[in-house]
């Protein structure tokens, strides 16, 4: 058995952002060292654990009910302690706010509904003293319609170089009264609209968002100015979205599958849009990474989660995502990134939101010198089975090692129904929920969170007369859209609004008048609770750094080794670390709330730590590996010796066999003596 390294261990992160986070081992072209190497400590994104801020739900401090980047800043002391490396958050740009920001009218300025750029840049020196990391999210693939270059075009006319940095085209049929082609908007409907001159113009999204031309030399000047903006302000990288956008093909092409349809085709394009200039108020889209929600009943449904076999066929369609052009833009953004963190020493990263069905093709993305990762969304919509989580991980796994990269896993996010609810509700989709969770944080790679996911919140059911999302209105009120995955956060109290906002104030979404006992507070009180459960798991992660490593796919190189003979409802792998430069201390101890040993363990994280003597000589450390189970659907029954460290929910193990109920997960280490 490997063991431990001992050259890794915490530290706090300067102000100016600057990682002292221990690595993993790099890739090539990230500007780490391979694993046990002795190279240079691998970047601190290869192994971290993020967490979504999605701001107008996270915390509201000047009383208008919509979360703010005080609010962030304020309970920045909550996400270090909760154990996180970092956050990750929204847009909170200049915008009409038809896509709830996802429509930016300037990238480089605050919205006066979250704040300032002074508010800004008080929360990165903050997060950052913090030990925190924050990236921030970037809208590239379009613009708003309230954009000065997309009024300017509306101005200018056909033809005229303004209208060049937009996809406006002449129109089909007669007087052009048809759309350029049969593309539809993720929203549903054309993904075209025509203006008064007769002309149409490209929104894959709402017709509030137009497309950008990144074919054209000065969109790509002008977005790369706008990394270098927040970059100095000190940001640690940036969140993309819909990353696999931006380019489309040269020549406009029909989409064939679509094209196989045309009676669909004519009775979503027959009637032109008005044109923007003429208003669109009260209609607006919501953003469609996730397009609109679902109610996530059944046992291993997954609600809104794009897939080409789930109804979002519009986000994988040929000619307009995924094009061979994407990679040079992303070539020119590393080279940005790169020479930053030559400059300085720090490490900064860039992350795709590529939905992109292919692994291979995925992986693309994440080559040495373009983004450091994409979101591995394939846990997220896959049932939960252990047959379909290892076909995922391997796939994953494989893929990114192929290219040097890591998997960078998700459960869940602001367009997608939350796990809880996604996993059947109630008691059973919690349970499912937590197992999913602990299962995923044992993963070699990086982890994002999304907030509410340490508090096991479900989806919320808004009433209809409050829903905000616009893919209510715009489904004839046959989807509720997303707004029950972004219900206001509860913080403490045993009403609404718990803390999110002045008592008096009423959130932008209403909160459910039962969630006393999901607050942060209540949980942090609670040693069953969910967010114990996390915090106990993220305190894990960083005694055994080796947890977010990645070894590659090979699986005689120490790192990751799936067990065999396993129940069919049973997923098992072993962590170890790589080989260590330095000898392994006698003894590392658990970190303080680790479940000692015996016969039973609880659902979560609050035993009083291991102070068990050191083991006799020889005896492995609790480092020295980590096993993880996770039960599906039926209780299994194993063989394995060991201690265990965490569970999601309670087990029976004597130290040599492990039975778990249906829908729960351990973490199991090497018995220190």
């Amino acid at each position: 058995m490997d063991p431990v390294v001992t050259d890794r261990a915490d530290a706090p992160t300067p102000t100016d952002g600057t990682s002292t986070k221990p690595g993993s081992g790099a890739g090539p072209g990230d500007g780490g060292g391979e694993p046990g190497s002795g190279a240079a400590q691998a970047p601190w994104w290869r192994d971290a654990v993020m967490y979504e801020v999605y701001i107008r739900s996270f915390a509201d401090t000047d009383g208008d009910g919509v979360g703010d980047l005080e609010g962030i800043r304020g309970r920045l002391p909550d996400l270090a302690d909760l154990g996180v490396d970092g956050i990750w958050i929204s847009p909170f740009y200049r915008s009409p706010m038809a896509d709830h920001g996802y429509d930016v009218a300037d990238h480089t300025d605050v919205d006066p509904l979250f704040g300032t750029l002074d508010d800004l840049d008080a929360l990165l020196r903050d997060a950052h003293t913090c030990g925190l990391k924050v990236i921030v999210d970037v809208v590239p693939n379009h613009s708003s319609e309230q954009h000065p270059a997309f009024q300017a075009a509306l101005a200018a006319g056909p033809g005229s170089p303004e209208r060049e940095l937009y996809l406006f085209r002449d129109g089909r049929g007669p007087d052009g009264a048809l759309p350029p082609n049969n593309w539809i908007s993720v929203f549903g409907g054309p993904a075209w609209s025509r203006v008064p001159d007769g002309q149409w113009y490209l929104h894959l999204f709402a017709r509030e968002q137009p497309d950008w031309n990144w074919r054209h030399p000065q969109v790509r000047a002008e977005h790369q100015e706008i990394l270098r903006f927040w970059l100095d302000r000190g940001v640690d990288g940036f969140r993309i979205d819909v990353s696999h956008g931006l380019v489309k093909d040269d020549a406009l092409r029909d989409h064939p599958a679509l094209a196989a349809h045309p009676a669909t085709l004519t009775a979503a394009t027959a009637t032109p849009t008005a044109a923007p200039a003429d208003g669109h108020a009260g209609d607006r889209e919501g953003h469609g990474e996730g397009g609109g929600g679902a109610d996530g009943e059944g046992t291993g449904a997954t609600g809104a989660v794009p897939t080409p076999e789930t109804g979002f066929r519009e986000l994988f369609e040929p000619y307009s995502w995924d094009q061979d052009g994407v990679h040079e833009i992303y070539r020119e953004w590393r080279a940005i990134l790169d020479d930053y963190d030559r400059r300085d020493g720090r490490d900064r990263v860039l992350v795709g939101e590529t939905w992109v069905a292919d692994p291979d093709r995925l992986a693309r993305y994440v080559r040495p010198d373009e983004l450091h990762l994409t979101f591995t969304f394939s846990l997220l919509y896959a049932p939960f089975s252990a047959p379909a989580w290892r076909s995922a991980i391997d796939a994953a796994r494989a893929a990114t090692a192929a290219v040097g990269a890591v998997p960078t896993w998700v459960l869940a996010n602001h367009d997608v129904v939350r796990p809880v609810s996604r996993y059947g509700g109630g008691a059973t989709g919690l349970r499912r929920a937590r197992a999913a969770l602990l299962a995923m944080l044992a993963l070699p790679g990086t982890a994002y969170l999304y907030q509410g996911d340490e508090l096991g919140l479900p989806q919320v059911d808004v009433p209809p007369d409050r829903r905000r999302d616009p893919v209510w209105e715009r489904s004839g009120h046959t989807s509720p859209g997303r707004d029950g995955t972004r219900i206001p956060m509860p913080w403490s109290g045993q009403s609404p609004p718990y803390g999110f906002t002045a008592d008096e104030v009423e959130p932008w979404l209403p909160q459910p008048p039962d969630w006393g006992a999901l607050t942060a507070a209540a949980q942090s009180e609670d040693p069953l609770s969910t967010r114990v459960l996390v915090h106990g798991a993220l305190a894990l992660r960083r005694a055994l750094p080796f947890l977010g490593s990645s070894a590659g796919p090979d699986e005689a190189q120490p790192g990751f080794r799936w067990l065999a003979d396993l129940p069919v409802d049973c997923l098992a792998f072993d962590r170890t670390p790589p080989p260590a430069r330095t000898p392994p201390p006698a003894h590392t101890a658990p970190p303080t709330g680790t479940a000692p040993p015996g016969d039973t363990a609880p659902p979560g994280h609050a035993a009083p730590p291991d102070d068990t003597p050191p083991p006799a000589a020889g005896a492995p450390p609790l480092g020295s590996a980590l096993t993880c189970v996770m039960s599906t659907d039926e209780e299994v029954r194993l063989a394995l010796a060991g201690r265990l460290v965490l569970a999601s929910s309670p087990v029976s193990y004597d130290g040599a066999t492990l039975v778990l109920p249906p829908a729960t997960t351990v973490w199991v280490v090497p018995r220190s003596g």
